[in-house]
């Protein structure tokens, strides 16, 4: 039995009712979503108020038919939003995921750290310890939903890009929340420094000694190198991602986590499955 849980995010599966969603991923063998709502179904807003105990449960249920359970619920927000009002709007947004999560059967809602500029891009500030200040405000606010909840804020640093963008405020970012329901989803790429990222097996090796114990699931993708630089967001086996040593990782420190594949789709998921299940069998 392998010791890794692949899954997939189900927006890369387009838009459509639960059922339809389900159906489509359903037909491969895959063991787990990362659930955008309001990416993978038109029904559902990005403003609160729509989830109730009853649609988590209808979700649960529908996904659970096709032995796929719900491994995060992907609530993508910017939490240290310029406009003060829009960044309250996401804050309670992400407070309705919390609190309904355990009803899609779900403990991670997912976030990554947000940007001085609205939409996340990169800005020169978000380096600054103001914007790390900002942030540790949103996340403690968050921390408190999820304790009550018995959930958990599953962060996603993003090098160079986002506020929490090394391994060092990655750790800062946790002790000042101080919180036991703040965790990490690590995405190897993303956090590969832009122009250093030649030594991946060292990269991957001081992620998990750095905040290996908070980490609860797993972005997977690839990458190649053009001038020098770490570029695109890839499917996992089309570039130079090295797929055995993060899965010799898992096996070792982390067996049975969720594995998020990222930019699959019905075209290519089953070659990419292929790689994925080649890789493994090359792990110790």
């Amino acid at each position: 039995m392998s010791l890794i849980n692949i899954g997939v995010r189900a927006h890369d599966y387009g838009q459509g009712s639960v059922t339809e969603i389900a159906q489509r991923i359903g037909q491969y063998p895959i063991n787990c979503v990362q659930l955008a709502l309001p990416k993978s179904f038109p029904f559902i807003s990005e403003q609160p108020g729509q989830i109730s105990p009853g649609f988590g449960n209808y979700v649960r249920d529908v996904f659970a038919r096709h032995d796929i359970n719900i491994a995060v619920l992907g609530c993508y927000i910017n939490p240290i939003h310029p406009d003060p009002e829009e960044r309250e709007r996401a804050l309670q947004r992400f407070e309705e995921h919390l609190q309904f999560a355990r009803d899609f059967g779900c403990a991670i809602v997912g976030t990554e750290t947000g940007s001085r500029n609205a939409d996340c891009t990169y800005h020169p500030d978000n380096h600054g310890q103001a914007a790390f200040d900002e942030l540790v405000v949103s996340v403690k606010r968050l921390a408190g939903v999820a304790e009550r909840h018995g959930v958990f804020v599953g962060i996603e640093g993003v090098a160079h890009h986002h506020t929490i963008n090394t391994y060092e405020r990655m750790n800062a970012l946790l002790a000042e929340v101080n919180s036991p329901n703040v965790k990490v989803i690590y995405d190897p790429v993303n956090f590969f420094p832009l122009d250093a990222c030649d030594d991946q097996q060292k990269l991957m090796d001081e992620a998990f000694d750095a905040f290996g114990e908070h980490i609860v699931a797993i972005h997977c993708k690839d990458f190649v190198k053009q001038n020098g630089q770490k570029t695109g967001d890839l499917p996992s086996g089309t570039g130079d991602m090295d797929h055995v040593h993060l899965f010799n990782l898992l096996k070792q420190k982390k067996p049975h986590v969720h594995v998020i594949l990222e930019s699959t789709n019905q075209q290519n998921v089953a070659q990419i499955l292929r790689f994925v299940d080649a890789a493994q069998t090359q792990t110790d």
